[in-house]
């Protein structure tokens, strides 16, 4: 006697055993791109000599695809002695890309900032460290957040590269799943249900966030 299909409730159940996976990889990666998008934006701020340097890193990163770099990081390093990790691979690719256009994001917010305040805080013989941290860094985090939720949407939505270096996070789930099943429909509209129910957890993380460091007075969305 045959064995049932499974149900959507089945399925869902199914393709959750992945959803930590997801969350660790999109998690991880986002704190990667975010670290270095926020050091890019120091260097760009408080060293000298630096900005081609920054500038070959920004343009490489931003147009090399995801799973190339990912490739390159996780079959390749191993032939140089290196072997990460997949969730490594992914912070090295995935992250650093993020990085790269996180790093350009943070470069127009603090071309937004007034530069009146920029001179005021010099005349009262504030460092140029004590500046940045204390005038232009909060500003840029503000002026940054929609910038900031896009792309971290787009390190949720590369995430599933993950499963091409052995991560059996959702979509592998799913591919497994599928292949037993054959009902690839239900579970792939499976899969972007729960993708889309991230997003939106994601937006309202970040709307909270938001709200509590929007400054008193000012219009947004």
């Amino acid at each position: 006697m045959s064995q049932a299909a499974p149900n959507i409730i089945e399925i869902l159940a199914h393709l959750a055993q992945g959803l930590g996976f997801t969350v660790l990889v999109t998690l991880t990666c986002s704190a990667t791109g975010l670290m270095t998008g926020l050091t890019v934006a120091a260097m760009r701020r408080l060293a000298i000599g630096v900005d081609p340097l920054l500038d070959t890193f920004t343009y490489i990163f931003r147009g090399v695809p995801v799973l190339v770099l990912l490739f390159v990081v996780y079959f390749g390093m191993p032939s140089i002695g290196f072997k990460p990790s997949p969730l490594l691979a992914m912070a090295l690719s995935l992250g650093l890309i993020s990085g790269a256009y996180l790093s350009e994001v943070f470069r127009g917010a603090l071309n937004s900032i007034d530069t009146a305040e920029i001179t005021a805080a010099q005349a009262m013989g504030m460092s140029r460290l004590q500046i940045f941290h204390l005038i232009e860094l909060p500003q840029m985090l503000r002026f940054a957040i929609p910038g900031m939720v896009n792309e971290f949407t787009s390190v949720l939505k590369y995430s599933p590269f993950a499963y091409t270096v052995g991560v059996p996070e959702i979509t592998k789930q799913a591919m497994t799943l599928s292949a037993t099943t054959l009902r690839g429909v239900e579970i792939y509209l499976a899969v972007g249900l729960i993708y889309f129910a991230i997003y939106r957890i994601l937006l309202v993380g970040v709307n909270a966030l938001e709200r509590h460091y929007r400054i008193p007075g000012m219009i947004t969305r």
